[in-house]
């Protein structure tokens, strides 16, 4: 090998050996991941932040000031009852990122021990899991998220539940199936027949190695719950006055597009680029932690 040649070896990056040093690694790798990155990390900052950074609050109404262009005193302008458009945009963010990570958590609560049980056990819990799965799988989830609130009541709370109804089907199939895949390797019968536990088995040899595909499940899942309470929202049936939501702002722009387009477009570029974001992220994710693509052999591809 010639002195250029090794003097470019030498300046090639060195992989990783840290598993998710070596995920980051990858991840990096794509520029436009890693901006979709930044920009949902900037979103959910000022919509965590808004009470820090609104110009006012959510219910502040000003009747003089009503369907207001966009000036210096209202950057996005106001609503049909005065309410300071950016103010309520922010304030939606953080109620459609909060009734997402809540739907999510109960998902994860709900889903992770029963795919783990079914995938384990086996036998009649893993069939009578399986089965709940299959007809929970038939139902419409956005038709049956709307009955289950038609007859609880609309609200914050129900509508995370009528979410959380049919949001803990992926994280349990996703279980139950790594579950199955570990149960039989290597590490997991040797550990067995050392006289390890059930419990010992499931908390430090199956979780642990569930944790990456478990990671880009809830990715993935957060931007779906945030377009269904925004779908819910937007029919009526989501949050309740006078709490915004970026759903909810949608429907209430309806009467007014015509006339006063910023106040329905802002919140949709808004579910857009939050979907989007997050769905990019939990793509990468997913290649980033896919197990087949191995370590990163250094190098520029």
């Amino acid at each position: 090998m010639s002195l250029q040649g090794v003097a470019a070896v030498r300046m090639l990056p060195a992989a990783p050996r840290n598993l998710w040093a070596a995920a980051w690694w990858r991840y990096a790798r794509n520029r436009v991941r890693v901006l979709a990155a930044g920009t949902a990390l900037v979103i959910v900052a000022a919509s965590v932040a808004a009470p820090l950074v609104a110009p006012t609050r959510y219910d502040v109404a000003e009747i003089a000031e009503s369907l207001q262009q966009p000036s210096p005193r209202h950057w996005l302008g106001t609503d049909a009852i005065g309410r300071d458009v950016l103010s309520r945009l922010l304030y939606g963010g953080r109620t459609s990122l909060e009734v997402a990570l809540a739907v999510v958590a109960l998902a994860v609560l709900v889903g992770v021990p029963l795919g783990v049980a079914a995938g384990f056990a086996g036998g009649w819990v893993d069939y009578a899991v399986v089965r709940l799965v299959e007809i929970s799988t038939a139902l419409p989830a956005l038709l049956l998220a709307m009955l289950l609130i038609s007859v609880l009541g609309s609200g914050i709370g129900n509508a995370i539940l009528a979410l959380a109804v049919v949001a803990w089907i992926e994280p349990c199939r996703l279980m139950r199936a790594q579950t199955l895949a570990l149960r039989n390797r290597e590490f997991v019968e040797a550990a067995w027949a050392l006289g390890a536990g059930t419990g010992h088995l499931v908390w430090r040899h199956i979780l642990p190695n569930t944790v990456g595909p478990l990671i880009v499940v809830i990715t993935l899942t957060i931007p779906r719950m945030i377009f269904a309470e925004a779908s819910l929202s937007f029919l009526g049936l989501g949050i309740n006055d006078p709490l915004p939501s970026w759903g909810k702002m949608v429907s209430e722009s309806v009467s007014y597009m015509q006339v006063y387009p910023v106040l329905g477009i802002a919140p949709t570029v808004m579910i857009a680029l939050m979907v989007l974001t997050l769905t990019l992220v939990g793509d990468g994710l997913r290649d980033a932690l896919d197990p087949s693509r191995g370590q990163p052999t250094g190098g520029l591809r």
